[in-house]
């Protein structure tokens, strides 16, 4: 009787003492990093740290001098295809044609000059009244002339008929690259202007006025989020009870009472990997991580407290 009776009291005893379970973590805050896009001197820090600050808003601004050249140079490079393929598509102008006109009229009665010198160098040759080398100068001399004829025919052709389709499309071209390459150059220039991505805290600004920041190194951090939320581990049994959108109550450090938070996210792989071979108290030890958003008036609250959610 006596061993029936320090049993039950045992088993009361467990009951009572037998605590909710619960998940810890820490609160924290999406770390938003900016970074530099260039190796540049930092001349403005136009918010100080520990400001909320909203999306668009300016954190830093580097020197812009080389950049806003590079700008100017190819907006000139730009210009200059532009004319150029209005030049092609409009033709040649009326002057153009008639100075072609022109240079072939000229041409033609060279044409004929030399044509007469070389029938009349045939008949001196044929009567012994001047050496066989005049007639070969009044050929050579014809030949040119006809060559000459037919070179500014072509070219009063070319000026008629326009411009080739293909040396359009390679204008439009030239024009379309330098206006891609005006894009690039520009947002390399509004990049020098260093702008918050999101609402939040700036948290640090690790560079000082006056220093060149290095290319790829971080300029401004923002904590982003108008409250932090909970970032903690779930036991294998809680995470399979648990979706998006559910609410937990969660314990912080120095904090009374109990705050309701809503799970934003669920890791669907173990945090911490297992050995391939699972036996039944090993997987009671998988832990799922999650993050269990606040609500906004407890926006002033630090990162990094502890965390307890109680667990359903």
């Amino acid at each position: 009787m006596k061993a029936w009776f320090s049993i039950l009291m045992f088993v009361l005893l467990v009951g009572c003492s037998d605590e909710q379970s619960v998940a810890l973590g820490t609160l924290e805050r999406d770390r938003i990093t900016h970074s530099a896009t260039v190796n540049e001197v930092l001349i403005a820090l136009p918010v100080e740290r520990g400001r909320m600050v909203k999306q668009g808003d300016v954190l830093a601004q580097l020197d812009n001098t080389k950049q806003l050249a590079r700008v100017a140079k190819v907006k000139a490079d730009l210009e200059s295809a532009n004319a150029h393929f209005i030049k092609l598509k409009n033709g040649a102008r009326e002057e153009e044609v008639a100075r072609a006109q022109a240079t072939l009229a000229a041409n033609k009665a060279n044409l004929v000059e030399a044509q007469q010198n070389y029938h009349r160098a045939v008949e001196i040759v044929a009567k012994d009244l001047a050496p066989k080398i005049s007639l070969d100068s009044a050929k050579a001399n014809l030949d040119a002339a006809t060559a000459n004829v037919e070179a500014a025919k072509q070219q009063l052709t070319e000026l008629t008929n326009g411009t080739r389709v293909e040396d359009l499309q390679v204008a439009a071209a030239n024009v379309k690259a330098q206006q891609a390459l005006l894009s690039a150059e520009e947002k390399l220039l509004s990049e020098l202007n260093i702008t918050a991505t999101r609402d939040g805290l700036l948290d640090n600004l690790p560079w000082n006025l006056g220093e060149r920041v290095t290319l790829g190194s971080p300029v401004a951090i923002v904590l982003a989020g108008e409250a932090p939320f909970a970032r903690i581990y779930l036991p294998q049994q809680a995470r399979a009870k648990l979706k998006v959108g559910d609410n937990l109550q969660l314990v912080i450090a120095e904090q009374s009472g109990q705050i309701n938070g809503t799970v934003r996210w669920l890791s669907h792989e173990a945090a911490f990997t297992p050995y391939y071979g699972l036996n039944q108290y090993d997987r009671t030890r998988l832990m799922y991580l999650a993050e269990v958003q606040l609500p906004s008036k407890y926006k002033d609250l630090p990162s990094g407290l502890p965390v307890e959610a109680k667990l359903p």
